[in-house]
């Protein structure tokens, strides 16, 4: 097997591992990060009716500017702004089989400063 593919395989690993335990329900929506090499989105998702409350993106947002961890700070922020109109306070954090640093938590310390509780 080679490296990339031990990779890509550990990352899926890791993503499933977290959702097997990780479910959003009307009361605590589950946001879920999406980081790729250029982008970070985040989305506010009801698992039990399979719809997204709210959604953010640096793909089409001019206003995100700097580094990538200022990028997801700007995402983590405007996600959290679009839950509260969305009436969502509490959510289950889901970091998507990335590790809890750098912009992941960049994101989710954004977010919480900006009022979402998880």
């Amino acid at each position: 097997m080679s490296t990339l593919t031990q990779k890509l395989h550990s990352k899926w690993q890791r993503k499933h591992r977290v959702r097997a335990t990780v479910s959003g329900t009307a009361e605590r929506p589950r946001l879920s990060v999406h980081i790729s090499n250029k982008h970070i989105t985040a989305q506010v998702i009801d698992d039990t009716t399979g719809k997204t409350l709210a959604y953010a993106s640096t793909v089409s947002a001019k206003a995100a500017k700097g580094s990538m961890s200022e990028r997801a700070a700007w995402v983590g922020e405007e996600v959290a702004k679009k839950a509260k109109t969305a009436k969502v306070s509490a959510v289950v954090f889901d970091r998507g089989g990335h590790i809890y640093h750098g912009r992941v938590a960049a994101l989710a310390d954004a977010a919480r400063k900006a009022g979402l509780e998880f």
